[in-house]
């Protein structure tokens, strides 16, 4: 997580009273632009940033990934895609980027350098599901699946090395996580602050639930009786949770507690140039976001755009 979060500033301590939405634009400039263009029809939906400020982005619609210079908002394409959609991303600290395949139920393993594909896993059958995106923990990397009640696991070894696809472990998930039929359910996921357990969120119910990695148990996150409609994608930085609430136009800020138990609702960020934002990653002290435009009839022209909020002080 610490490639992807870059110099990411904390915010406040956990509050027992919601706050007020704070509209956070970042300060435009030909150095480090706050609205990048994307390309036309690319239907971007996953983004992870590397340690160096370049921002690699995921289509919706062929699986392309396109990469851009932060500091000049430029861009370029890195990899084209199978056909199969690219959704959640994580790179490593090898500058390996992990790609959810969405409905083509598979991961890709691209490297960063030169798009060369490095590996490749079909972790289920279409079409009963939607690889939605991916977390790091010591022990490799950890999927989630929007219409299987299951977790993914690709474990990778301290030497880095990556899994033959026979040790690639479908997880299941039991406990409070009930699956909605014919609906978005666990999407974006997340370490507990302590790294002992994972977060996901629920996009059908707005819920976040805690899973014990090595069981597939998983218990609801107490927010007091706060929801998330529309969760996407999760960052994490510290004990402060970023939860995407995408056709919501919105980032729910949660303070969790060291095993992310229970959590509390800081404030949310909004933005007028929000488009039903899909995910999130950062980098120096900002927060990027790729509109999604799900609401908006996908066509070849359509353009699209990656936007950057500056965090609050």
């Amino acid at each position: 997580m610490k490639r992807v979060l870059g110099t990411l500033t904390a915010l406040a301590c956990l509050g027992g009273t919601a706050l007020a939405p704070a509209n956070l634009a970042a300060a435009d400039s030909p150095v480090f632009p706050a609205t990048i263009a994307l390309p036309d029809g690319f239907r971007p939906e996953g983004v992870a940033i590397d340690t160096l400020p370049v921002a690699y982005f995921g289509s919706m619609a062929d699986g392309s990934i396109y990469r851009v210079d932060l500091v000049t908002g430029r861009g370029d394409l890195l990899s084209r895609g199978p056909g199969t959609q690219a959704l959640g991303l994580r790179i490593d600290d090898r500058g390996r980027l992990f790609v959810a395949g969405g409905t083509g139920g598979d991961v890709r393993v691209l490297d960063t350098r030169t798009g060369a594909v490095l590996a490749t896993y079909q972790l289920a059958t279409p079409p009963d599901t939607f690889v939605n995106d991916v977390v790091f923990t010591p022990s490799g990397a950890w999927f989630t699946d929007s219409r299987a009640p299951v977790l993914y696991h690709l474990p990778i070894g301290p030497d880095g090395r990556l899994p033959a696809p026979e040790q690639v472990a479908r997880i299941p998930l039991t406990g409070d996580l009930a699956y909605v039929p014919n609906a978005f359910n666990a999407n974006g996921i997340a370490r507990t602050p302590d790294g002992a357990g994972l977060i996901v969120v629920q996009s059908e119910t707005g819920r976040l639930f805690r899973v014990d990695p090595a069981t597939g148990t998983t218990r609801l996150v107490d927010l007091g009786g706060e929801e998330l409609p529309d969760g996407d994608g999760l960052l994490l930085d510290g004990s402060t949770l970023y939860v995407v609430q995408n056709r919501r136009n919105a980032i729910a800020v949660i303070s969790l507690d060291a095993e992310g138990a229970k959590g509390a609702l800081v404030r949310r960020i909004t933005d007028p140039r929000f488009d039903v934002p899909s995910t999130v990653a950062a980098y120096a002290g900002r927060l990027y976001l790729p509109n999604a435009r799900f609401d908006t009839p996908p066509e070849p022209t359509t353009p699209y755009t990656a936007v950057a909020v500056d965090l609050p002080r």
